[in-house]
């Protein structure tokens, strides 16, 4: 029997971003945790396959699809959600996408493209979501930052710039909110291995240089990330809002590591 504050059977999480990678893992996560939990994002078909994995936990859940760049999208996506299921309890914002380009090169409309979804899209979730949560003067929100929230990442400018700026947007919510009885925090992922990065870190000068300053010396399983999700999540972190947790396996505390 778990603990009864890290509990969240009778809540209902949205994870936007929450079809592949990081976001389904914590998905999952919330489900295994006791959640009911709706799993969305651009493509009907991963989202299917969500719904699917989720209801096999046991949770219920439903195959709603979302945009973080288009609000009506998100306004459908909580009242479809709360038609269905009762209250949100739980946002999980994990929209997100990175380019690697040079600086100098770097095009407006691809600076633009990765704010409007990892920076912009997270304040449309949150207005959404946080109102809906206002109201009910209840709500727990994780947002998923990175460790380039901190430091840069080598030719990554826009997706660093829009990670520090989600950190920063976590702490000026959960300023705002904290009233509300709303706790907004972030978690900041060291390097994970998805399918997503796998041919940037395998093999790769950048992938050994990762594993050099990773003070564990591998990268990050997806299942590492579930434990901060579920804690931010639920009524353990009554107290604990406008942080952001690294997950990282050391790598923001390491300076020299031989």
């Amino acid at each position: 029997m778990g603990h009864p504050k890290l509990d969240l059977r009778d809540q209902t999480a949205v994870v936007i971003g929450g079809t592949s990678g990081i976001g389904l893992e914590i998905a999952k996560g919330l489900a295994i945790a006791g959640a009911d939990v709706v799993a969305t994002g651009r493509r009907t078909d991963l989202v299917r396959a969500a719904v699917a994995e989720i209801e096999a936990i046991g949770r219920r859940s439903l195959a709603l699809t979302a945009d973080v760049t288009d609000q009506a999208s998100l306004m459908n996506l909580l009242a479809s959600t709360t038609s269905a299921l009762g209250p949100v309890h739980i946002l999980v914002n994990s929209a997100g996408r990175t380019r690697k380009t040079p600086a100098l090169d770097v095009e407006i409309e691809e600076w633009n493209g990765i704010l409007e979804t990892n920076l912009t899209g997270t304040l449309r979730a949150c207005q959404v979501f946080g109102r809906h949560m206002q109201e009910r003067r209840y709500g727990r929100i994780v947002n998923i930052a990175s460790i380039s929230s901190f430091v840069a990442l080598y030719q990554v400018a826009a997706y660093s710039a829009s990670k520090a700026a989600v950190a920063s947007l976590t702490k000026s919510l959960a300023v705002e909110w904290a009233p509300s009885g709303i706790c907004v925090n972030a978690i900041a992922p060291g390097v994970f291995r998805t399918d997503l990065n796998a041919g940037l870190l395998d093999g790769t000068e950048r992938g050994k240089e990762f594993l050099l300053r990773t003070p564990m010396h591998r990268f990050g399983q997806l299942e590492e990330l579930v434990g901060a999700a579920v804690f931010l999540a639920s009524a353990s972190a009554s107290f604990v809002t406008g942080q952001v947790l690294p997950v990282d396996g050391g790598f923001l505390a390491s300076g020299v590591n031989q």
